[in-house]
């Protein structure tokens, strides 16, 4: 009688090392399921770049590291080539077309008032110089809303002018081009304020 119940007992004994082995390899399995996806999914934000097109040195950078930055380069640069011009036609409308690569169709639409205002005549007219800079650029990484605080420095013939630029919009994520090389897109660009801080007449000898 008590050889069956030391078999019984062995049983049950195998049985729950068998149970326990099972739970433990389904754990095992499962956390190893997981890393391996969390692996892949940074793998994905991550980038190559290989040095002036040699494969020798491949760096690899995270995108999200420097997205921050990358958004106020686009901001600026866009302010920098719709708003810096000079006298000069062709060159007028290259940095409109490079400006227009980089907005949605809201940049368009200022493009056009601005046109029909003969803001960019004037510009040939007068032989004036317009050079923008940037004070500072508010960034809601949260929101991916933004505020743009710069000058605009107006040289004419017989004149200096400087005018304040606010302008504001959002940020909108999109494949990288040879024509928007950070992959950011700016969207619903409206003009705050921009008007006259200081005005100078140039002194002719």
């Amino acid at each position: 009688m008590s050889l069956i119940k030391n078999i019984e007992t062995k049983i049950k004994l195998a049985f729950s090392i068998c149970i326990a082995c099972f739970i433990t390899a389904i754990v095992i399995c499962s956390m190893a399921f997981f890393n391996a996806r969390k692996i892949i999914e940074q793998e994905r934000k991550q980038i190559y770049v290989l040095d002036n097109n040699v494969p020798i040195v491949a760096k690899k950078t995270d995108i999200e590291n420097n997205r921050q930055a990358e958004y106020k380069a686009q901001i600026e640069t866009f302010h920098d080539y719709f708003f810096s011009l000079t006298p000069d036609n062709q060159y007028i409308e290259t940095q409109l077309n490079r400006a227009m690569y980089l907005i949605d169709v809201s940049g368009i639409s200022q493009y056009n008032t601005l046109k029909e205002k003969g803001f960019f005549t004037s510009i040939v007219s007068t032989s004036s110089i317009i050079t923008c800079t940037t004070d500072s650029i508010h960034l809601d990484m949260n929101t991916k809303c933004w505020m743009f605080y710069g000058k605009l420095k107006i040289e004419r013939p017989s004149m200096v002018t400087v005018r304040s630029l606010v302008t504001t919009g959002a940020l909108k994520d999109v494949p990288r081009t040879q024509q928007n090389s950070h992959g950011v897109l700016l969207t619903n660009w409206k003009t705050i304020e921009n008007k006259d801080l200081e005005s100078n007449e140039k002194k002719v000898f």
